[in-house]
């Protein structure tokens, strides 16, 4: 993944816009869409869907192929020849899928939303993704590998659909310095 250190809320008036800001979703090259993930794992969440109803139910096992300290895939670059119903993401794809959590920044883009403060391209550092409650590190209760498919339905868990609450807004100490870059850029304008 490429690690790009952007914080659009603090950079100078006469800088130029980020890039998800800008490019529409199918206009980003391989190297913007890839930094678009956030590592948080929890699109590698197993899931499952209510065959009466269609609703999709996250579990908390991974995918046999998440590392549950990186959330990362183990084999990202040949996941879909060892996973065959993993889904690559796409801006076509990601347009239909219903499943995607709500602190997706594709999903959040998609929905014409900006990134969130702890999102890496914004914050610069990915273990933001970790004190803002989103990542899966620590919330597995295994992987698929290890449980039968009958266990599954016992391991359905509602978080990852939903966003955490330290994930709506920035920590105290961020929010006062975006505050303060705010009201700098304020001045600035003629």
């Amino acid at each position: 993944m490429v690690k790009q250190r952007c914080n659009p809320d603090m950079a100078p008036a006469d800088a130029p816009e980020p890039f998800w800001r800008v490019t529409a979703l199918e206009d980003m090259d391989d190297q913007q869409w890839e930094s678009l993930c956030d590592g948080c794992g929890r699109c590698c969440l197993i899931k499952l869907e209510d065959e009466d109803t269609g609703r999709i139910h996250y579990t908390d096992v991974g995918c046999r192929l998440l590392d549950g300290e990186t959330c990362r895939c183990r084999d990202y670059p040949g996941r879909q020849s060892q996973v065959p119903d993993c889904v690559r993401l796409t801006p076509d794809i990601v347009r239909t899928l219903t499943w995607l959590p709500p602190t997706c920044a594709y999903r959040l883009l998609r929905e014409g939303a900006d990134l969130p403060w702890w999102h890496p391209l914004v914050s610069g550092d990915p273990e933001t993704v970790v004190a803002a409650g989103v990542s899966v590190r620590g919330r597995l209760s295994g992987s698929e590998q290890n449980m039968e498919p009958e266990e599954l339905i016992e391991r359905i868990v509602r978080w990852p659909d939903r966003t955490p609450r330290q994930a709506k807004g920035p920590p105290a100490p961020v929010a006062r310095r975006l505050a303060g870059a705010a009201r700098s850029r304020a001045r600035k304008l003629p």
